[in-house]
């Protein structure tokens, strides 16, 4: 687990969850992980939610994890990056289980 996708609720919360988008990504990437934070790909509080999903389903699979924010499940957004997440088999994870620094690859 290195590049790690971040998935959440953000339509109808205030400042679109950005907040909490921000802070996990801080927290994710002090442990050493790289981060995709769909709120710095998309930081346009008016911009369309189809467009903004396609730009993060871009990025969502170029990672080997998923981690999940709070209330993820009752976001239609995250319900679907979840849904492609497992199509694909990257690891999903609750966000807040992420505790221990980020291991250097072993080469083969």
């Amino acid at each position: 687990m290195r590049r790690i996708y971040l998935a959440g609720p953000m339509t109808g919360l205030p400042e679109l969850n950005f907040p909490a988008f921000h802070a996990e990504a801080a927290r994710l990437r002090a442990l050493g992980f790289d981060v995709v934070n769909p709120a710095e790909i998309n930081p346009e509080p008016n911009a369309c939610w189809r467009d903004c999903m396609k730009a993060d389903i871009r990025e969502l699979v170029t990672c080997d994890t998923i981690a999940l924010l709070p209330n993820w499940s009752k976001s239609r957004g995250a319900k679907l990056e979840h849904h492609i997440a497992c199509g694909l088999g990257i690891i999903r994870i609750n966000a807040a289980d992420i505790r221990e620094p980020a291991r250097e690859a072993v080469p083969a």
